[in-house]
């Protein structure tokens, strides 16, 4: 299905805006948004191959009938990976996203030099069925507040699509943020949730925007999840309520989200409210089609509402998609992650007197291993200890590969260790995703602090970059031969198995009974962060068509704290996203 995000992350929802001001017919439209990490992964390296392929992706809207509004950035939040910044501009460590600096403007204009052409002769006006082209995303709810910059990119989407088009801004319904994410020539709409004051917010829109549709361009129909919190959800009355309100007003609704889907590998974001909230792997958001696609109670009580302004299409709706439990899967430990260093990190480390961040090292996503040694005997328990946000976003901590515990940004900082001069310390950093909304974003990862032996500042560290996905997509470790097994040891290890689908690849959900925190990896294909620990979420969403049928599928996990003692992991036929864990068993996890 190519709405699932991160398969193609483009789907973000769909409903009629079909006011008779807007310069297009009524028809069901799809808004969409172009990541532009997802496709410049590298400074000038571009990617629209395969699941990355806009273009097709566009014609596909029209074979459909959709049309669509376009959302291409360059900042688009959607709680993805830095709001779809590429993590490389923060190889510039004084770079100022989302602003009039001269080194972030000439790589937003590399960008939309190549991405606008490949848009343009899809618009409306040149016979395609895009519609409208939003301009950045909620600017009034960042710090910047340069009008510099907005009138640059006005320009530069001016310029590279032509006069006609329709040009638009989303912000919050306040007005300071529509002071600061607004500019003449874009028209200004605003997004809101029901349970609003209608009356309030669309006056607010009607204050920079005195003409035109009334539009909620982005009404949320339930929310995201962060790990650790609970599970979001939003009442189907209360949604259908508030989107007859809006219409009943005449105003123009776009749903956020009508699918969510999944942040895959590492494309989850975060937010930092007073401290840092890593958001789920699940971007199921409660929307009135489920993570797998499948349609929802809000689903028919949308359409219920609409069916009272305009006439519904003819015919069944979809049903759901067949989904299957295949089971348990038995699994065994392939490796200890520092027993396979030369598979991992096959250029070797980098020496630095003190830790360098991802950034510094040019690691944008995933893991990065820090080694050193004691300096000295610790007889004693002494604290080992990070300053604070030294840290970002989680560090797996191992003393002569025995593990010791985790330090968390914006949680423990420290831990008691005890050793002989000469033994290896060797931290394991994890980026659990870059904030994607708010406040100035710059979020460098790895260690950003030295850490300390009893208040004295370590030294002399080998720095391995980690290229994991790599090595996994080339068939490691299944094609590799078997490793020694240091059974008991717990800590960041690999574990594989197998499991064959009999004679369909349905898609199903993964459980992780007894696991701790990880990634897993189905057939080199990279489903994401579990955290049954942390939670709500309990169950990864596996698409049927990461499936092979007809031989074995591959499972690859990484647990970086500790697996069950006979580790195992269950295929279901539904998820489970709404098990949340008190924070008083959070000390292993």
């Amino acid at each position: 299905m190519v709405t699932r995000r991160g398969i193609s992350p483009y789907a973000e929802l769909w409903d009629p805006w079909d006011p008779p001001a807007w310069p297009w017919s009524p028809s069901p439209s799809r808004p969409s948004y172009v990541p532009w990490n997802y496709h410049e992964p590298l400074p000038g390296v571009y990617d629209f191959a395969g699941d990355r392929d806009v273009e097709a992706f566009l014609d596909l809207t029209a074979e459909l009938g959709l049309l669509v509004i376009l959302r291409p950035g360059p900042y688009i939040c959607a709680e993805w990976e830095m709001g779809g910044l590429p993590a490389w501009l923060l190889w510039q460590s004084d770079i100022v996203l989302r602003s009039s600096d001269p080194a972030f403007l000439a790589a937003v204009d590399s960008w939309l030099h190549v991405l606008l052409p490949k848009i343009k002769p899809r618009l409306y006006q040149n016979g395609g069925n895009i519609i409208s082209v939003q301009v950045e995303n909620e600017y009034g709810s960042y710090y910047a507040c340069d009008y510099d910059y907005l009138r640059h990119l006005l320009g530069s989407f001016r310029a590279l699509l032509g006069g006609e088009v329709l040009l638009f801004t989303t912000d919050g319904a306040q007005a300071e943020e529509l002071r600061c994410g607004t500019l003449q020539g874009l028209y200004a709409t605003v997004d809101f949730g029901p349970g609003s004051n209608l009356t309030e917010a669309f006056s607010a829109q009607r204050g920079v925007e005195p003409r035109g549709p009334l539009v909620n361009s982005e009404y949320y129909t339930g929310w995201l999840d962060y790990w650790g919190g609970a599970h979001a959800s939003t009442s189907a009355a209360q949604v259908a309520r508030g989107l007859a309100d809006m219409l009943r007003l005449g105003a123009n609704v776009n749903m956020y989200m009508f699918h969510g889907g999944t942040n895959f590998a590492y494309w989850s974001g975060a937010d930092l409210k007073a401290q840092y909230k890593p958001v789920t792997t699940s971007y199921d958001y409660d929307a009135p089609l489920s993570e797998a696609g499948d349609p929802t109670e809000k689903l028919f009580a949308i359409r219920t509402v609409i069916s009272q302004f305009q006439p519904l299409p003819v015919g069944p709706m979809p049903p759901a998609t067949p989904k299957y439990a295949y089971g348990r899967v038995d699994l065994r430990k392939y490796a200890d992650l520092l027993d396979v260093l030369d598979v991992l990190s096959p250029s070797g480390p980098i020496r630095s007197q003190f830790p360098l961040t991802f950034e510094a090292i040019k690691q944008t996503h995933g893991f990065v291993l820090y080694h050193t040694q004691l300096p000295h005997d610790v007889p004693a328990p002494a604290p080992l200890s990070a300053p604070p946000h030294g840290v970002c976003d989680r560090g797996y901590v191992m003393l002569q590969k025995e593990y010791q515990g985790t330090l968390e940004r914006d949680g423990q900082s420290t831990l008691p260790v005890t050793g002989r001069a000469g033994d290896a310390l060797d931290v394991l950093l994890e980026n659990m995703g870059r904030l994607s909304f708010g406040a100035n974003f710059s979020d460098f990862k790895g260690l950003l602090g030295n850490l300390s032996l009893d208040s004295s500042p370590l030294s002399n560290w080998l720095i391995y970059p980690l290229a994991i996905d790599a090595a996994v997509q080339q068939g490691w470790p299944h094609a590799a031969l078997p490793q020694p097994s240091s059974r008991g040891r717990s800590g960041p290890a690999f574990y594989t198995g197998t499991f064959e689908t009999p004679g369909i690849a349905w898609d199903t959900f993964v459980k992780f009974p007894g696991w701790g925190k990880g990634q897993l990896w189905i057939n080199g294909f990279n489903l994401g962060r579990y955290w049954p620990r942390r939670g709500p979420q309990q169950t990864l969403f596996v698409p049927g068509s990461v499936l092979r049928v007809g031989c074995p599928n591959n499972i690859t996990v990484l647990e970086l704290e500790g697996a069950p003692p006979s580790p195992f992991l269950l295929f279901l036929d539904q998820p489970l996203l709404n098990s949340t864990l008190s924070p008083s068993t959070w000390t292993a996890g």
